[in-house]
């Protein structure tokens, strides 16, 4: 009764209270349909709207921009693998290899790819194949050279057993892998090593200039590029065309097939005018002495040797030098790395004598008769300019001032021409120019001027030429400063009459396919217009100054007459005192010259030889002259260098 009397008490209405009415009763069937079925549309208009959206993108994918699309397809398809040309070979004129190439197996390194640490990637591949340290400095010495996503070298020329290792071993060492590569050799070693230059890896300034040059392109897969010498400015014949492959690859990058290939073009062979035995008479005739000797056919220009002593390994530079080889040659004290042909420049001396003579006849400034007494000194604004010959050389025309080198004769002559004349005229020889050799570097020595000392000095006060300054110029001192080169190439134009040739070292440029020889053609730049008579003045004086002058000791026995002239340069000035060989530091002394030509009434060969602090011409310069010429004219080989001690000092004039 209880219970039943509390759920009779809760079911009863409560006053004041309204019960909401049901949810049946508020419904309208026509209204929820009508907006059932809004929504339908709505959301089928949405659909179709995006199925219009994706077929109008179909459409434009598919068929406006069908062609667009298919090549980035087939490029992604298809990837263009560069085929690096065979580098042309330098050859001398008969023929003998002075670079090629050879194929060998390199470990290269591509440090943007390594998983871990440079290092210590180099400590696990030590365990599978030696890296000295020595490859080590290489290598760091090409990442600060070069970008650090390119494959790098950290060990090259690897042998069979070490590919072998590696490949073994290789899914332990991504980023690392090993390739095949053409390597270039250069089989002389030192010899010829100036004329010849190098390759190296290309560096971000070679980029640039291939960039300028429009040639990027065709370096494409090509890691090395020419540096110096002949290497360098014949690189466009010598590096070819790049080929090419086109590699079909798979989602994953691997190669599938070759779709194609593109054969790449062979550079083209360079002969040389160098005779590369007569090269290495030459070097060898300077024994350890420093210095340059350059000879060229006068009739031709071709250069027959190019020494600068001492030379350097071009092979050191291949693969990139380390540190230790690259500071050894730098700080060596002889500096090899100098080319002394090409870019030394040092006074004269009495080498610069048969040119003033023939400048003196040409200008109508001296007889070849006229003679004066000589007493070993010549007056000049109250100073002394003395002769190397304590009282002189007595009776002194044209002929005995070349043969005995009397430099008095020369002191008045320079006075009697003037530095207007002398400069002129001794420009018409290329001193102080470019001779336009076909190797990059050349530089223009100095033909003193008034008009070259108001460029060269800043100071007004020196800028003015003074009379005296001319006197030292009459005996190739003062400021002339001169290159080998430059004086070999005169002493050429003097042996052939006054025709001038440009000095080459390329003879014929060899297309590797078909072997036809292009030659490059001979031809005079200019013809000097000099009286013969006056050319045969001073030819018949540097002939006598090998028989019974100056250069006769070096000349006893030739069993052909040649032509040429000692010269000895003053390192530093004396001021006034007296020149002691023996008194003096090696670095000190001074430099010798000689120049020649042979045979004299038909010169096959013209040269200049210096030789750094080497003395007196007479004993330093002319036996090397001799071996060169004796070997050139007569196929004469030496036993031994021209040079030694003994001969330095027992000489004691030009």
């Amino acid at each position: 009764m209880k219970y039943q009397r509390q759920r009779a008490m809760f079911s009863r209405p409560i006053k004041g209270r309204v019960r909401p009415p049901s949810t049946n009763e508020l419904k309208n069937p026509n209204s929820e349909r009508y907006a059932f079925q809004l929504r339908i549309v709505v959301a089928a208009l949405f659909v179709l709207a995006l199925f219009g959206v994706l077929f109008a993108r179909f459409i434009w994918l598919q068929a406006l921009q069908h062609d667009k699309y298919q090549t980035l397809a087939e490029a992604n398809r298809i990837s263009l693998v560069p085929i690096q040309p065979s580098r042309g070979i330098i050859k001398d004129r008969n023929g003998i290899v002075l670079a090629h190439n050879y194929s060998a197996y390199t470990l290269e390194i591509t440090p943007s790819k390594l998983p871990d640490n440079l290092e210590a990637s180099i400590q696990r591949l030590n365990q599978i194949i030696e890296i000295t340290p020595k490859d080590r400095r290489r290598f760091k010495k090409l990442m600060e050279e070069t970008k650090d996503f390119e494959s790098l070298p950290i060990k090259t020329r690897l042998t069979d057993e070490e590919v072998a290792r590696f490949a073994a071993n290789s899914y332990q060492f991504p980023g690392i892998e090993v390739k095949a590569r053409l390597f270039r050799q250069y089989p002389m070693g030192e010899i010829a090593s100036h004329l010849i230059g190098y390759i190296g890896r290309i560096n971000d300034q070679d980029l640039t200039d291939l960039e300028d040059a429009g040639q990027l392109a065709n370096y494409r897969g090509t890691d090395h590029i020419g540096k110096l010498g002949i290497e360098q400015s014949y690189e466009e014949q010598l590096h070819g065309t790049t080929g090419f492959e086109e590699v079909e690859i798979d989602s994953g990058g691997r190669a599938v097939r070759t779709l194609r290939r593109t054969q790449p073009a062979p550079g083209e062979n360079l002969i040389l005018s160098v005779d590369i035995k007569l090269q290495q008479i030459a070097e060898k005739a300077f024994g350890d002495n420093t210095g340059a000797l350059v000879a060229i056919d006068p009739k031709t220009g071709g250069v027959l040797s190019f020494v600068s002593k001492p030379g350097y390994d071009p092979n050191l530079f291949v693969d990139g030098i380390d540190p230790q080889n690259w500071k050894d040659l730098n700080e060596s004290p002889d500096k090899p790395l100098n080319n002394r042909a090409l870019r030394g420049t040092y006074p004269p001396g009495s080498t610069f004598k048969p040119f003033m003579a023939l400048g003196a006849l040409e200008g109508h400034f001296r007889a070849a008769g006229y003679a004066f007494p000589d007493p070993g000194f010549f007056w000049f604004g109250g100073h002394q300019f003395r002769d190397d010959k304590v009282g002189g050389h007595g009776m002194v025309d044209m002929y005995k001032s070349i043969v005995v080198s009397c430099d008095s004769y020369y002191y008045s002559l320079a006075n009697t021409m003037g530095i207007d004349n002398i400069s002129r005229f001794m420009g018409l020889f290329d001193f102080g120019s470019q001779t336009g050799i076909d190797i990059d570097g050349e530089v223009t020595g100095v033909l003193p001027s008034p008009e070259w000392k108001k460029k060269r000095f800043k100071n007004p006060a020196q800028q003015k030429w003074f009379a005296g300054e001319t006197i030292s110029i009459g005996i190739g001192q003062g400021y002339n400063a001169y290159t080998p080169l430059q004086m070999a190439h005169a002493t050429a134009t003097l042996a052939n009459n006054g025709v001038m040739f440009k000095p080459h070292l390329v003879q014929f440029i060899e297309n590797t396919t078909n072997g036809t020889k292009t030659a490059i053609e001979p031809k005079p730049t200019k013809t000097l217009p000099f009286k013969q008579e006056n050319l045969d003045v001073i030819h018949r004086a540097m002939v006598g100054v090998v028989k019974e002058g100056t250069g006769a000791r070096a000349f006893a026995g030739a069993q052909y007459e040649a032509a040429g002239k000692t010269g000895t340069a003053q390192v530093f000035s004396l001021k006034g005192g007296k020149y002691s060989e023996s008194g003096t530091k090696k670095r000190l002394r001074d430099h010798a010259w000689f120049i020649a030509y042979a045979p004299a009434n038909d010169p096959k060969i013209a040269l200049a030889v210096l030789v750094e602090n080497g003395g007196f011409g007479a004993a330093a310069a002319a036996p090397i002259a001799r071996q060169v010429l004796d070997y050139y004219l007569l196929g004469k080989e030496p036993k031994a260098p021209a040079i030694s001690a003994s001969d330095v000092e027992s000489v004691t004039d030009d």
